[in-house]
Parts: C-alpha cells; sequence; structure tokens
C-alpha cells in the first residue's frame, strides 16, 4: 500500500475543522460527519461501501480524522458525542502542509508504542479490519452493538418492540412477516387524549449503511397504512437517505442509527448498569515530584 493510499483519511482533516467552525466551534459528531460529506460531495455509492469489518468506509475515515486532530489538541475529547474546537483548532491555519505535519506528528509519537500492531496508517486506513476509533469513555458502546448484532433477526426486532413500549408506545407489535415491504411490526404513539400516530417500524440489523432506495422502498410500503415511519439500525445511514427519509410532501420516517439506539439504551436504562470510574490527573501531580 502506498504512503497516499495509507493516508487517504487526512482528506476529511481540513473540511472537520471547517464544518466546525461554521458551527460556531462543536458539534454533533452525527452531524458534522454529515456535513463533511456534503461538502467534499461523496457518492451514495461510496457511503455504502465498508471495511473488511464491515465499517462503513467513509464514516470510519471521518472518524480517523478526527482522532488525529484530537491527538494533536486541534479538537477536544469527545463528550457525550459532542466534538468540539480547542483554541488551536479554532486559530489553526488549516492547509495541506499543516495536515502533513500533524499526520507525521502523531506517526513519530505512536510508532513505537503501538509497533506491535503494525504501523499506524494501515490502522487509519483500516486496511485490517479494524473498528472505528472510539473515545476513551465508549468501550461498552462497542461492546453493545457487538451484542446486538449477534441477535438473531427476532431477537433483535422484539428488542426493538420493548424500546419502542419504554419509550411510549402502545399496542406495539411485531409482525414477523416476510414479504411485507420490510414492516417488521407497528405500534400507536398517543400525543395526548386526543391525538395519536399509527407507526410502522423497520429493524435493519447489520453493519452496513442504509441506502435512499431502502427508504424510497420502506416508505412505498407504509404509504396509506400509517402515519409516520420508523428505521432502526445498528448501521448508519447515508445522506441522501437521510434527506429522502424528511422530504416534503411524504410521509415522514425517523431514521435511528446505531448511535440514536445506544442513546435509547443509556436514556432508558435497559440493558446498562452505571458505574463510576477515575483517571489520574497526572498534571495535577506535577508540582509535588
Amino acid at each position: 500500500m502506498s504512503e497516499q493510499a495509507k493516508a487517504e483519511f487526512l482528506r476529511f482533516c481540513i473540511p472537520i475543522v471547517e464544518v466546525l467552525r461554521e458551527l460556531g466551534g462543536s458539534g454533533r459528531s452525527a452531524e458534522v460527519t454529515d456535513l463533511v460529506i456534503e461538502r467534499l460531495g461523496i457518492s451514495e455509492e461510496e457511503q455504502e461501501a465498508t471495511t473488511k469489518s464491515g465499517t462503513p468506509r467513509v464514516r470510519n475515515q471521518v472518524a480517523w480524522a478526527r482522532f488525529y486532530l484530537v491527538k494533536t489538541e486541534l479538537l477536544s475529547s469527545s463528550q457525550h458525542g459532542v466534538w468540539s474546537l480547542t483554541e488551536i483548532g479554532n486559530s489553526a491555519d488549516m492547509d495541506e502542509d499543516y495536515v502533513q505535519s500533524l499526520y507525521a506528528r502523531v506517526r513519530r509519537e505512536y510508532t513505537g508504542q503501538r509497533r506491535a500492531r503494525k504501523d499506524i496508517a494501515e490502522e487509519t486506513g483500516d486496511e485490517e479490519g479494524n473498528a472505528i476509533p472510539e473515545d476513551e469513555d465508549s468501550g461498552y458502546k462497542a461492546e453493545l452493538l457487538s451484542l446486538l448484532l449477534n441477535l438473531p433477526p427476532e431477537g433483535f426486532e422484539r428488542l426493538c418492540q420493548r424500546l419502542l413500549r419504554e419509550s411510549g408506545f402502545q399496542q406495539v407489535t411485531v409482525t414477523g412477516k416476510s414479504g411485507d415491504g420490510g414492516i417488521d411490526g407497528h405500534g400507536i404513539l398517543q400525543i395526548n387524549p386526543l391525538v395519536s400516530f399509527k407507526v410502522l417500524f423497520q429493524c435493519k440489523r447489520y453493519r452496513g449503511t442504509v441506502v435512499v432506495s431502502m427508504i424510497r422502498d420502506f416508505r412505498g410500503a407504509l404509504q396509506g397504512r400509517a402515519d409516520k415511519g420508523i428505521v432502526l439500525t445498528t448501521g448508519s445511514f447515508t445522506t441522501d437517505a437521510k434527506r429522502e427519509a424528511i422530504r416534503d410532501g411524504a410521509t415522514p420516517i425517523e431514521l435511528v442509527d446505531g448511535d440514536k439506539l445506544i442513546e435509547m439504551f443509556e436514556t432508558l436504562g435497559l440493558g446498562l448498569r452505571p458505574k463510576k470510574d477515575y483517571e489520574l490527573d497526572q498534571q495535577f501531580f506535577e508540582p509535588y515530584r
């Protein structure tokens, strides 16, 4: 693999910083990623491509670019899925030379520490099938997603049924039928004593990316049968799929990707037990050494 191919993810560094500056210095990870993809005009086909491990390749590369920006102190560590610029990132004169210099800096720092796992550039290119780099506190998230991916299809459907019930839906039923346009169940969302919505939902248990054609097919299946649709997936959605879901004049469809799915488990307190942990603040002790 050439050095240029290894560092393909670097194309996202400048757009990430530019998007965050336009957003006022911070933004939700999914929001920033979508805006970066739109800014670079990345096609639906490229967004659909996956790595050897099944991770969406483009989003994997965006995450690795963010990882490098954090390691070079242009971005602060993510807190609750929010990416934010540091003072350095807000004022840095970002160009290709600057990006190459931060790439070289991280390579120098990590080469000795991670030699046993091969070259870090191969990891960032995900040629060895590595997952998206995780935040320090997100280990349980990867574990939860892995657990969900290994559930049988009917088990994942019943789990989504439970999540919807816990979120306030009533009469939630899993149909368990095939050949029904991808519809896996239905339920009622009672807004108040006088207003309710019938909702049809679809469960997609896989690592890949849900593309716009899948959203269109699902909408066609629910047309005239429900007021709203929901697609729940352990994967992600392309930017075109997200636009199609909220297209004017069409039945609205709520999209729940892997990140939102985890947030639901966290918010509802299902399947997760909170715990408190500590990490040493080495800088605090420096004056006493």
